[in-house]
């Protein structure tokens, strides 16, 4: 498999997919990419044209053309067809729906145990996980399943927080994560901050970016790994 998930899109200031687009250029170069299917679905607050375009824009210079899944009448077809595919961050429940009711989840899953290469950001990494149970979305729609691609061993919390604001008193990020393993005693959780990606080339994953990663187990101290420690240990499941 050849994966690039990304934490987030965007950070404060910065232009649109501005932080990982060297990450991209070098995932779009060294795979050969000429074109890629995206998959718009969870843009709850913009359309699906507009989500295209705006991708397109970013996608387009670096020598990938772009052709949302929602333009084909065979969506099914469309992601089978795919040199490459993406899918955008938004709501993860919104987006999973979509995946089930166009009945590409399984379809895009084989596509990429195949080889062809995948690229998400926020929700559309966190599809990439066994389940969807890590994402921090508002469930403003019912899925008829939580399960997602399952390409990796593990789950991914996008946007991983560490701050606990002054006056707030909910839970923060990690007691929520401690939650999610109470229940869920033999997965792995990584807390991908922003500005934070994982590569997965080959049997080989790899934390690039600008912050650590947080890994957590139940009952265990969350771990910090720097970009470039070895992280290949997520590849095998908990025991």
């Amino acid at each position: 498999m050849k994966l690039l998930l990304l934490s987030n899109s965007t950070n404060a200031g910065e232009d649109y997919l501005g932080w990982p687009r060297k990450l991209i250029q070098d995932f779009i170069i060294s795979n050969q990419l000429k074109t890629a299917v995206f998959v718009p679905y969870a843009g709850v607050t913009i359309n699906n044209s507009d989500y295209e375009a705006r991708v397109a824009e970013v996608f387009g210079p670096l020598g990938c053309k772009i052709t949302s899944v929602h333009r084909s009448a065979d969506p099914v077809q469309a992601v089978m067809d795919a040199e490459c595919i993406i899918v955008g961050g938004g709501n993860t429940f919104r987006l999973v729906q979509l995946m089930y009711e166009r009945n590409i989840m399984d379809t895009i899953r084989r596509k990429v145990l195949n080889g062809t290469p995948f690229i998400g950001w926020s929700a559309g990494s966190n599809v990439a996980c066994p389940s969807m149970k890590t994402t921090n979305d508002m469930p403003i729609v019912q899925p008829v399943s939580f399960e997602t691609l399952n390409l990796l061993p593990f789950q991914i919390n996008p946007h991983y927080l560490d701050a606990h604001p002054e006056g707030h008193g909910g839970e923060t990020r990690e007691q929520r994560i401690i939650e999610f393993l109470e229940v869920n005693r033999k997965v792995t959780v990584v807390g991908l901050r922003e500005a934070c990606a994982l590569l997965y080339n080959n049997d080989e994953l790899e934390l690039v970016g600008n912050r650590p990663m947080r890994v957590f187990r139940y009952h265990t101290v969350p771990v910090e790994y720097e970009p470039g420690s070895d992280i290949d240990f997520l590849l095998s499941p908990v025991v």
